[in-house]
């Protein structure tokens, strides 16, 4: 039936768009999460880009305000998987595009720093539940000679004849006990002041680090939580970046480092599945997070528009920045679309994929990236003073186009996936 209206009025619109109408729980949600967007990740955010690496992730840097903040929103996992499956995934997206809109940065460390909690709350194992209540986490899982690497699933993905390099952090596996040497990279996000991680690196069972046939070339692994205070942990200096500097990146190295065995939580057969189960997960994230960043980015250009004159009339009454600020709001519908369809699909189907949902990442990074720039355009000279925020938005979405994942490497893996399906009978009827 058509939905008949006596009238031509404006639409239904809210903080995320063309909405269906939100729940009294959503509502309430939304409006305490841009809240503390607003109040708190935002200023905070904007002190942290001026600051070095170093004063970042200093005792009493405004960075552990807003952790301590985000604490108080009481936005446990568990809770909203409460919520029917369709009802959770909205809330899910609705929380990663408001803390994407406060602040980028600050919106990945929020995201990354629950991911061994999650993980541990997965497996159902109590003991790592408990190590990681209350802590900041990281995902350790780039190292400097196996970034892009680092996830290979297939052999399609390697070179003729090559194998997947061992990379720099390896795992001696015993008995009862692992000991990890290694290093990984700079760019752990969180990596400079997370208490406990989540990490993935090859591993050797006592019979090397590859098997043998097709996936052979792929090396044995394994995944464990670690807390990050033990023996044989350090540090190397924060990341000095160009973009989102409010995330705390950097090294951690590994020597002799002793683990628990029973801090796994996937051994050589489970590796890959669960690796590829927690790169879902980021990518999701990431999607949510940077379609709230474009969202920051078109509300700056459209108030702009609204208080700038040129050729004797406001910016917003040239038909061709009508025709500039109306593309910018069709890309934004469109990622968002694509950042909850993959959301979606990484929570609710029976069996999701790390590369469908970083397909994702890739269109929702290069949408943003596109509102972002054609916002910065509409600033002019302005726009490239630090006077106006749009510069920093700027820097922190281009950064998002190499991080989790480099776009064409990814856009690449989905071309190998697509051959793969094919050849399962995926389009041949």
């Amino acid at each position: 039936m058509i939905r008949l209206h006596k009238s031509v009025g404006l639409p239904l619109v809210g903080m995320t768009g063309f909405e269906t109408p939100l729940s009294e729980e959503e509502n309430a949600i939304q409006n305490t999460v841009h809240r503390f967007a607003r109040d708190v990740l935002r200023p905070i955010g904007r002190e942290l880009d001026r600051m070095t690496p170093e004063e970042v992730i200093a005792p009493g840097s405004p960075y552990w305000a807003a952790m301590a903040e985000s604490v108080k929103l009481g936005l446990d996992p568990q809770l909203i998987a409460q919520f029917p499956e369709e009802v959770a995934v909205r809330i899910e997206s609705i929380i990663g595009e408001e803390f994407g809109w406060g602040d980028s940065g600050l919106g990945v460390s929020l995201g990354v720093a629950m991911i061994p909690l999650m993980m541990a709350q997965s497996t159902g194992n109590q003991e790592l539940i408990d190590m990681c209540v209350g802590k900041v986490g990281c995902w350790l899982n780039t190292q400097p000679d196996r970034g892009t690497d680092s996830a290979i699933l297939y052999r399609e993905e390697l070179s003729s004849g090559g194998k997947q390099s061992t990379g720099n952090v390896t795992a001696k596996v015993g008995a009862d006990e692992i000991v990890i040497n290694g290093q990984y990279s700079s760019w752990v996000s969180n990596g400079s002041v997370a208490q406990v991680g989540l990490a993935y690196m090859a591993a050797d069972y006592g019979d090397g680090f590859y098997g043998t046939g097709e996936q052979g070339a792929v090396t044995h692994g394994i995944g464990m939580i670690i807390p990050l205070d033990l023996p044989g942990i350090s540090r190397g200096k924060p990341l000095d970046k160009i973009g989102q500097r409010a995330l705390p990146q950097g090294e951690i190295y590994f020597d002799n480092v002793k683990v628990p065995k029973r801090f796994a939580v996937a051994l050589k057969d489970d590796y890959l599945g669960n690796l590829a189960s927690a790169w879902s997960y980021a990518g999701t994230h990431m999607c949510q997070v940077f379609v709230g960043a474009a969202r920051a980015a078109f509300e700056l250009a459209l108030a702009y528009c609204h208080e700038r004159k040129q050729g004797g009339a406001l910016l917003i009454e040239h038909q061709m920045t009508q025709l500039r600020i109306g593309e910018m709001m069709r890309r934004l519908e469109m990622a968002r679309a694509i950042a909850r369809r993959s959301l979606a699909y990484a929570r609710i189907s029976p069996q999701g994929h790390p590369y469908a949902t970083a397909q994702a990442k890739v269109s929702v990074t290069e949408e943003a990236m596109k509102i972002t720039h054609e916002a910065f355009q509409l600033f002019g000279a302005n726009g490239t003073t630090r006077e106006f925020p749009i510069e920093k938005i700027f820097r922190d979405v281009r950064s998002a186009l190499i991080e989790d994942g480099e776009n064409y490497a990814i856009t690449s893996r989905l071309g190998v996936l697509a051959g793969k399906l094919y050849q399962s009978g995926w389009t041949k009827e």
